[in-house]
């Protein structure tokens, strides 16, 4: 059993850490933003220094704060799937690609087309796309139009294991987060990596999430703190939100949203993710490609910030009709698996305003999240009429509200609202032992405290529109085909 537990998330934009007690206290927090570069609409690439260097900045923190020599144990998860294309020092060869990154969109449907849905069903379980995230479309794009850079690779790491990388100086990545190329078996599968060659040398080695790699070394601020392996935050956040426990549907809000249900079932519904088995959990999740990332560009295309973006559609009354938007700024992930499509306001007259247009945006991710919702209970047999959520878009109480609204559900919220944190944290603490179980670990580090309870004058709306966002979406497909043509 462990004093102290340290968890670090490094998301999408910021790098959070904190020291937690076994009890789930927060003892102390940090949290920093990275830039994320966009040269053209289909780049998204970010410096993997920024990210060792506010790790640093974090560790050192709570060195200062007296923490040193009382953390047992740590862990570490981080945003996928972003790709890091490493020499033999470990040292980048090119800025890290986002997970938002479409440039690999031709590779990813060519290596599609090479697999069956039955072969996928077979070797991993469930038929998962080879998207433009994906880490062979992005080892091919890279073989095909940055050739010396191929050469000279090493390794294609994730984001965490880079880290820990540096941090440790071990090598190692786990199953869960490379969703597409490992089995249930928990092995790379040989004929989904030989459709690229080279790529199956250039992977790091596989170890269980609650593995521990090595310690923290000496150049760092708290060295000799053993770190497990971890795995994707979009795993770790619906873990530490809920998931480690059987049936329990979560919803976790950051940059994107992600919805998962942990349910041994798996009917093969198309759209979803389906993990193979990790710490006694099989995991369905559903990622859309811009939750929280509409709430930022919003922001900045309007100069507003996020507190009074929350704060202008509080005070006003939702105005009928208010603009229906389509969230998909940069494609869409689940339940669509779509790089083309593109956002859009719908249905706007000369009578609204900016405040309209905020609430359309909140209304907007909230649907995605439902479009993923029916397909996620579809795939794991289960419907739930609580949900339990944590994450930055679960913090203004109105987009909670909406989110309940349209969803129909009754929405409860973590308390330390940092779940890719709980949910190291805990998967630290049973790896260090004094839990029979990680959900048992979990429950001593997840507490709940906001709840939103659904208003049910609204259900014939939001069904509504529902409906009308589907079709929407359709037709704004062929619409943004045809603006794409040069």
């Amino acid at each position: 059993m462990t004093d102290l537990v340290l968890g670090i998330d490094l998301g999408s934009t910021s790098v959070k850490a904190a020291v937690l007690d076994r009890a789930g206290n927060c003892l102390s927090l940090f949290s920093e933003a990275y830039p994320t570069a966009r040269s053209s609409a289909d780049r998204a690439e970010q410096d993997p220094a920024d990210w060792m260097r506010l790790i640093d900045a974090a560790l050192a923190r709570f060195s200062a704060g007296g923490f040193a020599g009382r953390i047992g144990v740590g862990g570490l998860c981080s945003q996928v799937n972003t790709h890091v294309f490493v020499d033999r020092a470990g040292e980048p060869l090119m800025p890290a690609i986002l997970w938002q990154d479409t440039r690999a969109s031709a590779e990813a449907a060519e290596l599609d087309a090479r697999v069956s849905t039955e072969e996928k069903i077979r070797w991993l379980g469930a038929p998962i796309p080879i998207d433009a995230s994906h880490p062979l479309a992005r080892m091919l794009w890279v073989s095909r139009h940055l050739p010396k850079v191929w050469e000279k690779t090493a390794h294609v790491l994730l984001p965490k294991d880079f880290c820990l990388l540096k941090l440790t100086g071990e090598l190692f990545t786990d199953p869960v987060s490379n969703v597409g190329i490992v089995g249930t078996n928990h092995r790379y599968v040989d004929p989904i990596l030989d459709l690229v060659p080279g790529a199956a040398e250039r992977l790091a080695p596989l170890n269980k999430v609650s593995g521990v790699v090595g310690e923290i070394s000496t150049a760092f601020g708290l060295p000799g703190v053993p770190l497990i392996t971890g795995t994707m935050d979009g795993w770790v956040g619906l873990f530490g939100t809920g998931a480690s426990t059987n049936g329990r549907t979560v919803y976790v809000s950051g940059t994107s949203e992600v919805l998962g249900i942990s349910s041994e079932q798996v009917t093969g519904e198309p759209g979803i993710i389906v993990f193979s088995e990790a710490e006694g959990l099989r995991l369905h999740a559903g990622p859309t490609q811009s939750g929280g990332a509409s709430q930022g560009w919003f922001c900045e295309l309007t100069g507003l910030k996020a507190a009074d973006m929350a704060q202008m559609v509080a005070g006003k009354a939702r105005r009928n009709p208010t603009p229906l938007f389509l969230p998909q700024l940069a494609g869409e992930r689940a339940p669509l698996w779509n790089a083309g499509l593109r956002g859009a306001f719908v249905g706007v007259d000369s009578g609204m305003a900016m405040p309209d247009f905020a609430r359309a945006v909140y209304e907007g991710v909230a649907f995605s999240a439902r479009h993923v919702l029916g397909a996620l209970e579809a795939s794991a047999n289960v419907v739930n009429d609580t949900i339990s959520c944590g994450g930055g878009g679960f913090i203004p109480d109105i987009w909670g509200q909406i989110r309940a609204d349209i969803l129909g559900r009754r929405l409860q919220r973590l308390a330390v609202n940092e779940p890719g944190i709980v949910g190291t944290a805990s998967l630290a603490a049973f790896a260090a032992g004094g839990y029979a179980s990680p959900d048992e670990a979990h429950a001593c580090f997840a507490h709940y405290d906001q709840v939103w309870e659904p208003d049910q004058q609204k259900r014939g709306l939001y069904n509504d529109l529902f409906e009308l966002y589907k079709e929407a979406i359709a037709a704004n497909e062929a619409i943004g085909k045809r603006l794409a043509v040069p």
